[in-house]
Parts: structure tokens; sequence; C-alpha cells
């Protein structure tokens, strides 16, 4: 079996890889789960799957070491965080929600798609370094 360390950084380097292709390729996609989320209702099943995902993340690798490791456990309390703050602000994140400036959401994307290739290479060397 895998090390934890190593099952979590590929499958958060999948998800995000996954995810940021998906939103790259199809660039009114995003613009429509932003304005899906115009309603509280439709945070509270994402609220709770980021909480789930967060914690689970958390339970398993929560290690503070300044390498690559950090970035997991970084992205674990993100995700739980992101949870809780959708869950019980749900306003407060639909006004964030409106701030964002979909102009630079590409860029954004191309920076986890980054974060996920790092986390991919630390699995599989396929860069050594």
């Amino acid at each position: 079996m895998k090390d934890i360390t190593l099952f979590l950084a590929e499958f958060w380097g999948w998800f995000i890889i996954i995810f940021c292709v998906i939103l790259l390729i199809n660039p009114k996609r995003a613009s429509q789960l932003i304005m899906d989320l115009e309603h509280e209702k439709h945070l509270v099943i994402p609220a709770v799957v980021s909480i789930v995902l967060g914690l689970v993340s958390i339970l398993l690798h929560n290690v503070w070491t300044l390498n690559w490791k950090l970035i997991i456990t970084l992205l674990g309390w993100a995700t739980l965080l992101k949870g809780i703050h959708l869950f019980a602000f749900p306003k407060n994140t639909l006004k964030f929600i409106d701030t964002i400036n979909q102009r630079w959401l590409p860029l954004y994307y191309i920076v986890l798609f980054l974060l996920g290739l790092i986390l991919l290479n630390q699995v599989h060397q396929i860069v050594p370094y």
C-alpha cells in the first residue's frame, strides 16, 4: 500500500488537474458554476463535501514541515475552512463570489494546474530533482 502522503499527493494532484483542465477548456462552465451558487440552497452540498474532504485530508496528513508535504496539509486545511465558511456564512460567500473578477480565473486555473503537476511529480518522479 502507498504511503498516505503519496496517496494524498496523487489524489489532490489529479483532482486539481482534472478540475482545471475542464474549466480551462470550457470557460463558460466556470461562469455557469458561479451563477449556480447565487442562492444559499446551492451551497449546502459543496460545503459538506468540502468539510468531509478537508477533514479526512487533515486527519490522515497534518504535517507541518517546510517541504512539498506542506502543500497537502495546506490544501486540507484550506478545503476544511472553505467548507466551514460556506456552511456557516453563506451570505458572505455569496458576496465574495460577486466580487470575483472572472477575467483572472484562467490564470488562477493555470497556477493550480502547475500545483497539481508538482504533486503528481512527487509521486511518480517524472522530472527528477
